[in-house]
């Protein structure tokens, strides 16, 4: 029901990759009106909150910005009146408790539309992206009444991973995964390794909701 595309490029190396900027928001918003989909953003700057709120139907927060408050505030302020959701990623090593507290700088300017992202701890395994917290999922729905979903893409860096992992996490009681999804994984310009295909996908899909129907 969400497609969720890359406009700003928060990427490690300065050399890759940084996304279209407003050109990519015009592209996802003419690609949700066709498709009917809405539509979902990564916003890194306070500067782009105003930009990017105007054209898509939600706004995330990346991992590298789960701390960054006054970015939070803002989302929160721009966000106020009309109630997009706000998609809010676990940091590379935020805990449960940090990650929860922090959700507060968005609804205490006025917006409760708050979406919890799990998507993988930095720990001493290097075989996957992240560690995957799947206990972390349990935790937030016993402490808060916040939906949460959970990232098997950017948790595991590692397209073969995502069906177990989608599977696993609408089991433990995940509201929903996102997944990265992509036409010709192999030229993605980033982030190809993590991406399955659209025939892919929709097998991922039938398997999540038939664990879901058992829940």
């Amino acid at each position: 029901t969400w497609i969720r595309g890359g406009a700003f490029k928060p990427r490690t190396n300065p050399h890759s990759f940084q996304g279209l900027g407003e050109e990519a928001l015009k592209i996802m918003r003419d690609s949700g009106e066709k498709h009917g989909l809405k539509t979902l953003t990564e916003v890194m700057d306070s500067a782009h909150c105003e930009l990017v709120h105007s054209y898509v139907d939600g706004l995330q927060v990346g991992a590298r910005n789960f701390q960054n408050f006054s970015l939070l505030k803002k989302i929160g302020q721009v966000t106020a009146e009309s109630h997009k959701m706000v998609l809010y990623k676990r940091g590379f090593a935020g805990t449960i408790a940090e990650w929860l507290a922090a959700t507060d700088y968005l609804t205490a300017e006025g917006n409760d539309n708050v979406v919890l992202c799990e998507r993988g701890i930095r720990t001493f395994e290097t075989y996957t992206r992240n560690t995957l917290d799947l206990s972390a999922i349990c935790a937030v729905k016993k402490l808060s009444h916040l939906p949460v979903i959970v990232d098997p893409s950017h948790s595991t860096g590692k397209s073969w991973m995502v069906q177990p992992i989608a599977r696993a996490a609408i089991a433990v009681g995940a509201d929903g995964v996102m997944i990265e999804v992509h036409n010709d994984p192999a030229h993605a310009l980033c982030d190809g390794a993590q991406s399955i295909t659209p025939a892919a996908f929709v097998d991922v899909m039938a398997d999540i909701r038939k664990i879901f129907c058992l829940l």
